[in-house]
């Protein structure tokens, strides 16, 4: 699917169980409709939690779960899901660059790592053979979300991609991890 470029237009919002439901939905060639939502209502995750899901006919079910912040799931101790198979992620929060920081994940037979490129608004999911670079309009709530594919990247890559545009990432750079360092402290109170 090299060069195909995608974009996702948000769709007006709604109450859900959760509060506000925000969600995005496009076409992409070849592979049809596809759309991300957050926070996903219909799971009985506790209300501390904030779960981001992406969904279509071509593209498999793709969820993360993690401590809200900001209406986003936070990296930490979050959990990716692939038709409910859990993904292996890691990451290492101590090293400056954007590429150690890197979040590493590991799905159905495949080893990734996704990136924040070009400020907080880009972000690159690379694995070898494939890339699925993605772009909000905004940081916050974004009016569209473009995706470019290279390689052979498919609707999983993809999926994967996009379900991560819904995940508070800011802490892939060590500038975003000090910015976001005061809300992550408190919100680690509500552990207690």
């Amino acid at each position: 699917m090299s060069g195909i470029t995608f974009e996702l237009q948000r769709a007006p919002s709604f109450r859900g169980r959760r509060g506000e439901i925000l969600s995005w939905i496009g076409d992409i060639d070849q592979l049809g409709r596809i759309e991300l939502t957050f926070p996903a209502d219909h799971s009985d995750y506790p209300t501390t939690y904030t779960e981001v899901a992406v969904s279509g006919n071509s593209f498999p079910l793709v969820t993360y779960l993690g401590l809200g912040y900001l209406q986003r799931p936070l990296l930490a101790r979050g959990e990716l899901n692939v038709d409910w198979e859990p993904a292996a992620l890691s990451r290492n929060t101590w090293l400056p660059t954007r590429n150690a920081r890197a979040l590493r994940i590991q799905v159905k037979g495949r080893s990734y790592i996704y990136t924040q490129q070009g400020g907080k608004r880009g972000h690159k999911l690379v694995r070898t053979g494939a890339t699925v670079q993605m772009r909000r309009s905004s940081w916050v709530k974004p009016r569209t979300i473009t995706g470019t594919c290279s390689g052979d990247a498919d609707s999983l890559d993809i999926a994967i991609a996009l379900v991560m545009e819904g995940v508070y990432t800011r802490n892939l750079t060590l500038y975003g991890a000090l910015v976001s360092l005061p809300g992550r402290v408190l919100n680690r109170f509500n552990d207690l």
